[in-house]
């Protein structure tokens, strides 16, 4: 069986000013069977307040659908919200907020069978369109669980505008991300004699540099948020068709993740922290970051690890546990030994910018 026989795609994509005011029309081009069907919107209690006419005005669109907020980004709340769907015969969720609503309403939807429309309020990593949730269990630990890719998503140009720009500069983080997971994806499969998918690589290159090389650097513009939706999308569908996160995640991930797990008391967003690792990962790998380091400083993308309570020892300590967090999977950080001089060489490049 060729393994392009088995992903998803969405029905729809449509990035669009107001789209979330004509959420009805958008759906009823692509999908008109779903209109009429009962429908669930799931967000944030914070959300529903800020968003009110536009959360109620998606509610009336798909007939009076109920405004559910959730509690937490849980692998709990994912399968209450399932069986209530299930229980209620509701066909459609609607998932209205940032990555932690996106991911609970996404599972939520593989789960019950129910179509899952993904209308993000920001655009702080590739999960929108990912085929992977990533949910609390106990505690503070998460996990990252295999799920089906929305059947719609829908960007309001005017809500990433005004979303708080850390949270664009985020998902531009998460974009670049992909120059270092590449090449560790290339490294993982020489190791171990799979294969590179050639279809789910060029779309993720293609993310990457459809950011990377964008004449448009004003990160308010709708060119550049049209740009930075589509380059979070193909990252997912790159997910999707190579049936893994190797096309989106490598080294810099596993550093971003040794943070979540090791270190909650530092409050940096997933993008931001896969940002700050991409630059040691480039050196790791014998490649330039200055390339990148260039086009963070021209978007405002702090890179200075003390700017978010990181200090030396925790940089590279940080990187220690980094090579342990994800068992099994290979990257740079299998070929480099843990040396402490050229950590603490980086960390000092990294908090001057150059």
């Amino acid at each position: 069986m060729n393994q392009h026989t088995r992903f998803n795609l969405p029905i729809c994509l449509a990035v669009e000013e107001d789209a979330f005011f004509r959420s009805d029309e958008i759906i009823g081009r692509y999908i008109p069977k779903i209109i009429g069907q009962k429908a669930i919107v799931i967000s944030e209690e914070f959300l529903i307040g800020i968003y009110k006419d536009k959360i109620t005005d998606i509610s009336r669109d798909f007939g009076g659908a109920e405004i559910y907020a959730m509690g937490s980004a849980s692998f709990d709340e994912a399968v209450a919200i399932a069986k209530k769907v299930c229980i209620e015969d509701i066909k459609v969720i609607i998932g209205i907020g940032g990555g932690r609503v996106l991911d609970t309403a996404k599972y939520a939807a593989h789960i019950s069978k129910a179509v899952y429309i993904c209308m993000p309020t920001s655009l702080s990593n590739d999960s929108l369109a990912s085929p992977f949730a990533v949910l609390e269990t106990e505690g503070s630990a998460r996990k990252t669980i295999e799920c089906k890719i929305p059947t719609a998503i829908i960007v309001d140009t005017n809500m990433i505008i005004n979303a708080p720009e850390t949270q664009t500069l985020s998902g531009i983080g998460d974009t670049i991300a992909k120059h270092t997971a590449l090449y560790d994806w290339k490294l993982s499969a020489a190791r171990t004699g799979s294969q590179v998918d050639d279809f789910a690589y060029a779309l993720s290159r293609m993310s990457y540099d459809s950011v990377y090389h964008c004449d448009e650097q004003n990160m308010k513009s709708r060119v550049f948020i049209r740009i930075l939706s589509r380059a979070l999308v193909m990252g997912g569908l790159a997910m999707e068709i190579a049936g893994s996160s190797r096309p989106c995640s490598g080294s810099e991930h596993l550093f971003a993740h040794a943070i979540e797990e090791y270190y909650p008391e530092i409050k940096i967003s997933h993008g931001l922290a896969v940002a700050l690792g991409t630059i040691p990962a480039c050196i790791f790998q014998g490649q330039d970051p200055s390339g990148i380091l260039a086009f963070f400083a021209n978007h405002g993308l702090v890179i200075d690890p003390k700017a978010y309570g990181i200090t030396a020892d925790m940089f590279a300590d940080m990187w220690e546990k980094a090579r342990t967090v994800r068992a099994g999977r290979i990257t740079v950080l299998d070929d480099v030994k843990h040396d402490r001089v050229q950590l603490d060489e980086i960390y000092a490049r990294m908090t001057e910018g150059k």
